[in-house]
């Protein structure tokens, strides 16, 4: 069975399930009351329903060109089946958003099956910007899989803040799992060496590796996310097998722009949207994945280790659309 394989079987409890929908009340209390607004003494969706509608899709942080294809998805449908009631409106919207990711596979596991299968450890190199949430989120995602049964070993390469370091450590002292550090002011490649070193010896599943978060010179970022890679790929020629981009969904168009630079320093395979309970603005999980064409593989609700959890485009489009 490969790393990712409990994945599928790995549904979300209820009280994940109760977690998914707290952390998108912000969200869907601020869309659904706008909605009503929107279609009140109104019976079918006309041309000012869909303008109020894409001005609301805009300020949820779905962003522009990602509203415009669910617009044009529904004004479509309009136009195909004639009469459509506004009271229809919620399950069309719910439709069309769930396809548009499933046009970018957000929430699939079909690349990870594989992993683990090597008998070598799947090593994810985690790439964001500082204050986005990076270091808690490898900290849940070593939890969970920990939890799972895995044997994971932590590298914390982001040797330019002592406290990311210092966090680590104590992220692998809570969930028990060993932590690779050479402390602050060290080379991160070498870390990530023998973090994936260590993981070889000791059998492990999986590696994660944190990374620096500075964005204010990309060349340099650059060239030390391709050094990291580089140097591990001595121990294991195809790593990292993920680069998972941490992004903050509180902070709206921000996080489109931070993920418009990593993507150009380098290759991002999957986005971790982090503090959704934090915002009213929770369309930013649709439009980042639509417009990089990456999928969505986790999202954060909340700050419990539980609190991280496998996105499922079906699952979140339901409990944002949840009244």
């Amino acid at each position: 069975m490969g790393l990712f394989d409990f994945f599928k079987k790995d549904k979300e409890t209820p009280a994940q399930q109760a977690s998914l929908d707290a952390g998108l009340e912000k969200t869907k209390t601020n869309f659904f009351e706008q909605l009503s607004k929107a279609v009140v003494g109104k019976s079918t969706v006309d041309e000012a329903v869909l303008d109020d509608l894409e001005s609301l899709l805009v300020h949820a942080d779905v962003g522009i060109e990602t509203t415009v294809k669910v617009i044009d998805r529904i004004e479509a449908r309009v136009a195909r089946d004639k009469y459509v009631s506004t009271g229809e409106l919620d399950r069309i919207l719910r439709e069309e958003i769930a396809a548009l990711l499933e046009d970018n596979k957000s929430g699939s596991t079909a690349v990870l099956d594989s992993a683990g299968s090597t008998g070598q450890p799947y090593v994810i190199m985690v790439v964001g910007v500082n204050g986005v949430g990076k270091t808690t989120t490898i900290g849940k995602l070593a939890h969970r899989f920990h939890s799972a049964g895995k044997k994971v070993v932590l590298g914390a390469a982001d040797t330019f803040r002592a406290a990311a370091v210092d966090q680590l450590i104590i992220w692998g002292q809570r969930v028990g799992v060993p932590v690779v550090s050479h402390g602050m002011n060290t080379d991160p490649a070498s870390v990530a060496f023998d973090a994936v070193k260590k993981g070889v010896e000791m059998g492990a599943d999986v590696v994660i590796i944190d990374t620096a978060g500075r964005l204010h010179n990309k060349v340099n970022l650059m060239n030390e996310l391709s050094k990291i890679k580089r140097v591990m790929q001595k121990m294991i020629p195809d790593a990292p097998h993920e680069v998972l981009l941490v992004l903050d969904g509180s902070t709206g168009q921000n996080a489109f722009m931070q993920a418009k630079e990593f993507t150009k320093a380098t290759e991002v395979t999957a986005l971790a949207i982090t503090k959704l309970d934090g915002t009213a603005r929770g369309g930013v999980v649709i439009g980042i994945s639509d417009q990089f064409s990456i999928p969505v593989r986790y999202i954060g609700v909340g700050e419990k280790m539980t609190d991280l959890q496998l996105f499922d485009r079906h699952t979140y489009v339901n409990s944002l659309f949840k009244k």
